[in-house]
């Protein structure tokens, strides 16, 4: 049941990303075949938090890794809400690409403005193109934004002010 993002879809984000990416922590939220958080280590992410709810997935995940031999990574076998809740940390960069028929993004981006998003932080946003992506939180603006068949994708800003610490 995993739809790994399309081949294009991953060359233009990372086309987009390539000045922000190397050295930048990331979370790949909803991480299913970890194809953007395995991208973003091989083109020179300092780290990267896998999260997946299935069992299954993070054993798999976990093992492509090890075999790939991706210094940096982690694998968290939880709930994608549930993750949130915890104390949060910093990322510079956020990938969500939550199964098609969910509604998680409303909530993923009330929970992400409180703690989890670094200074100048980009959320790329990956969902049904006939489905629009919920209001966006303030600080937030769509940086980039396209289409490919049913697949919308979107890159998001942040601005610092925003942003509040995770004190």
């Amino acid at each position: 049941a995993i739809r790994p993002s399309p081949d294009r879809v991953r060359e233009t984000l990372f086309n987009w990303l390539q000045t922000q990416i190397v050295g930048a922590r990331c979370l790949d939220l909803f991480a299913g075949s970890g194809a953007l958080g395995i991208e973003a280590l091989s083109r020179g992410a300092s780290a990267v938090t896998f999260v997946d709810r299935e069992p299954q997935v993070g054993r798999h995940l976990t093992q492509t890794l090890q075999r790939l031999g991706a210094g940096g990574a982690t694998v968290k076998t939880e709930d994608a809400l549930r993750f949130l809740e915890r104390t949060p940390q910093p990322f510079d960069l956020v990938f969500l690409d939550p199964p098609f028929a969910s509604t998680l993004l409303q909530a993923v981006f009330a929970r992400l403005p409180q703690g989890w998003l670094a200074p100048e932080a980009h959320i790329y946003v990956e969902c049904p193109s006939d489905v629009p992506m919920p209001p966006l939180s303030p600080g937030w603006s769509v940086y980039r934004s396209k289409q490919a068949g049913q697949v919308g994708y979107h890159l998001l800003r942040v601005t610092t002010a925003r942003i509040r610490s995770a004190e």
